[in-house]
């Protein structure tokens, strides 16, 4: 007797080891730590079962059963459920009531596991039925492809179809071999079975009790696209967070996209509603827009920008780029922050386009106070040094601020949180027209290279030489006539303020002999060299600064010209001729050949023949400015001399090699205002020759004063009345 109960003893107390080493495998306990190290097991049947750390145990039946970290828990069926992992969160000093409170649903939550039931993988299409044929100017705008991976978006491409006439609407790759509709968003490949997709919610974080559900790594249950009287389109994706020992739902997540033909906005709605008996605070991270293509091969242009709007109304932005990103060290570093304004939106935005997230505030409301954090992303899937070798690309991550749900059939037990997506180009035109864009501030996603000009100055410039444009384009239809035409208008309309500066460069350069006689004379006394030299330029009608203060003034009206050209959508595919510059965003090719890698000019596939051109145009350039034809009387002046010499050789070889790969629409102005400022230079020395022999006969150059009417110098009084 005592035998058999000493062996019944045995085999309990082996059945409770058994059940305990059961339970700290499976982790069923919320936010536990027990269990084995992350073991793989392998039982009748070659299933796998993961145990905790993320490694797998295979059990009888084919199921698969993952724990700790968020992973999928695969019961009898073949259903899977995604399980809470432990989370770090942010807390607020609390008082002894709420301290008891929590320590008391820490407690219950230890008895429980919550997870979510894995759906089958699908995919549901809204938009344009095929972009291909969808005429984007009638239609949608684009087509999106949803997934239930998060309840995401996994791609979002253009409308490229015929119009009426058999015109191209909407936009391709702008791939010269065989142009596809333009991908403007798609996923994210870290690794083969991993991957990021645009607006899919991620960590879902139970607050109180420090526990949080990755549910972008969950199918979610996904519905049928519906169509709407107004032609509109809805699909809808649900997840339902419950209790995995009793199957009783906790939280319910409904998500829904819609939208619009015509219009470059979609709606999306995530709603949390709360099933429990008592109260839940919850939040949730939700993946931006991103995976936006490079669109141009010379630069990487990519970057992500904040908008805000302070007190005033005024609206500005906060933007990183590609180099910060990378260079960042802490998360600060990738954060979209400004001090002492109201948040409006986000977007990933490349040369051409933008994808702006604009998160909708509550009714009340001018501006949305939900959104805890934006931070920036710059992914480099294979890791390689330069960061350049096609694969990496930019993503957003917003923190949704914490919310408390009331019990289960109580007000406020559910919440909404709405966005609105714009995926579109940036056009300022269109930006204008729109209320609702223009109310935003879109045209903040607009970046023009300011170079050494402040913004304030350049953007205005350059966006009224793109209204320019878009005017002159609707008269002449081509936009490289365009980009000529007004290069040489720009020249006549500063004709004056350069043939100023470049008389008053000859004249330095004719007085040069004697202000180095002076400069030598009065080596040793400077006040007095000053006070020679400012008599000799006052003597002779020169002015050091009329030769520099012309230029200074022409700079910023010549960067917002090559900002103009550089940025405009207008010219993103617009050809010149039918058989060379058949694109102005991209480089001219005049003919193309298998890719060869230069030093320098890093990979080619095609001979440009603007650079060439414009190389040309400089050098005849060179030729015309003013030189010294005397030799020079001291080293200062010999090393000026050679320092000219030296950049007449270099400015044709150096801007041809910079700009190799430039858009052609870039070069074409180049090399326009270069010929044309070779023209204009060649008559101003006309100008200044005739004006010299004039003058060496007795005879003087008209001015304002006199007409017009060239004059007979007169001799001047011995004395003055």
């Amino acid at each position: 007797m005592k035998i058999a109960l000493t062996l019944v003893v045995i085999a309990f107390v082996l059945l409770c080891g058994w059940l305990v080493a059961e339970s700290g495998r499976d982790c069923r306990l919320c936010g536990d730590e027990r269990g084995t190290a992350g073991q793989v097991h392998q039982t009748n049947g070659g299933q796998v079962r993961q145990t905790n750390g993320g490694q797998a145990r295979q059990t009888n039946g084919g199921q698969a059963r993952q724990t700790k970290g968020g992973q999928a828990l695969q019961t009898n069926g073949g259903q899977a459920c995604i399980l809470l992992q432990q989370t770090t969160v942010e807390e607020k000093p609390e008082t002894a009531n709420e301290r008891g409170l929590k320590n008391e649903r820490l407690e219950a939550a230890e008895a429980i596991t919550f997870g979510v039931d894995n759906a089958p993988p699908k995919s549901v299409m809204l938009g344009a039925a095929d972009p291909k044929t969808e005429n984007a100017d009638t239609g949608f705008k684009f087509q999106l492809e949803l997934s239930s991976k998060g309840a995401a978006i996994r791609k979002a491409t253009f409308s490229n179809g015929p119009d009426s006439q058999g015109q191209a609407t909407g936009f391709d790759d702008c791939d010269y071999k065989n142009p596809q509709p333009l991908i403007m968003i798609s996923p994210v490949r870290l690794s083969r079975d991993n991957e990021i997709l645009s607006m899919a919610n991620k960590e879902f974080v139970f607050v109180e009790q420090q526990l949080q559900l990755p549910l972008d790594k969950l199918d979610w249950e996904s519905f049928e696209a519906e169509t709407a009287d107004d032609s509109s389109q809805t699909a809808r994706f649900e997840a339902i967070i419950k209790d995995v020992g009793t199957g009783e739902p906790v939280v319910k997540l409904i998500k829904t996209y819609k939208v619009i033909p015509g219009s470059y906005l979609l709606d999306c709605e995530i709603t949390v509603e709360n099933f429990c008996s008592i109260e839940q605070e919850v939040r949730f991270n939700l993946a931006g827009p991103g995976g936006l293509g490079r669109e141009v091969s010379r630069e990487d242009t990519r970057k992500v920008v904040a908008g805000f709007r302070d007190s005033q109304g005024q609206i500005s932005s906060v933007r990183l780029d590609k180099k910060k990103l990378i260079d960042a060290k802490t998360i600060d570093d990738r954060r979209l922050t400004k001090a002492g304004v109201d948040f409006l939106w986000v977007a990933a935005v490349n040369k051409y386009f933008a994808a702006v997230l604009v998160p909708l505030p509550e009714e009340g409301k001018d501006y949305c106070d939900w959104v805890m954090d934006k931070t920036g992303r710059f992914y480099n899937p294979d890791d390689d040094s330069k960061a350049d070798s096609g694969d990496e690309t930019i993503g957003l991550d917003l923190k949704i601020a914490s919310s408390t749900l009331a019990a289960a059939g109580q007000a406020n037990s559910s919440k909404t949180y709405k966005f609105q997506l714009y995926i579109g180009p940036k056009d300022k035109s269109l930006f204008d027209k729109n209320q609702r864009y223009r109310e935003l501030g879109f045209v903040q996603t607009i970046d023009f290279l300011s170079c050494c000009c402040p913004a304030s100055i350049i953007n205005p410039l350059a966006f009224a030489i793109l209204a320019i444009m878009k005017w002159m384009y609707g008269i002449i239809g081509n936009y490289g006539l365009v980009i000529i035409i007004l290069v040489l208008l720009m020249r006549l309309a500063m004709h004056p303020v350069t043939k100023k500066s470049q008389v008053s460069m000859n004249k330095m350069t004719k007085l040069a002999p004697k202000a180095e006689e002076i400069r030598k004379k009065y080596a040793g006394n400077k006040a007095e060299m000053n006070k020679q030299m400012m008599a000799l330029y006052k003597e002779q009608g020169a002015s050091p600064i009329m030769g520099f203060l012309p230029m200074i003034v022409q700079m910023p009206i010549w960067i917002a010209l090559w900002s103009a050209v550089y940025a405009s959508i207008e010219l993103r595919g617009a050809p010149f001729l039918p058989f060379w510059i058949t694109d102005l965003s991209a480089p001219d090719a005049l003919f193309r050949f298998p890719a060869v890698t230069l030093p320098l000019l890093g990979k080619l596939d095609s001979f440009n023949l603007l650079p060439i051109l414009m190389g040309v145009a400089f050098y005849l350039q060179q030729k015309l400015m003013p030189s010294q034809s005397a030799a020079p009387t001291s080293p200062q002046a010999a090393q000026q001399q050679q320092m000219q010499k030296t950049m007449m050789i270099m400015m044709p070889l150096m801007f041809p090699l910079m700009l190799y790969k430039a858009p052609s629409g870039v070069n074409l102005y180049i090399m326009a205002s270069t010929f044309a400022g070779v023209f204009e230079q060649y008559v101003i020395r006309k100008h200044i020759r005739e004006k010299e022999e004039a003058e060496s006969k007795g005879l003087v150059a008209a001015t304002s004063k006199t007409g017009g009417k060239v004059k007979k110098k007169k001799p001047k009084p011995f004395y003055k009345i």
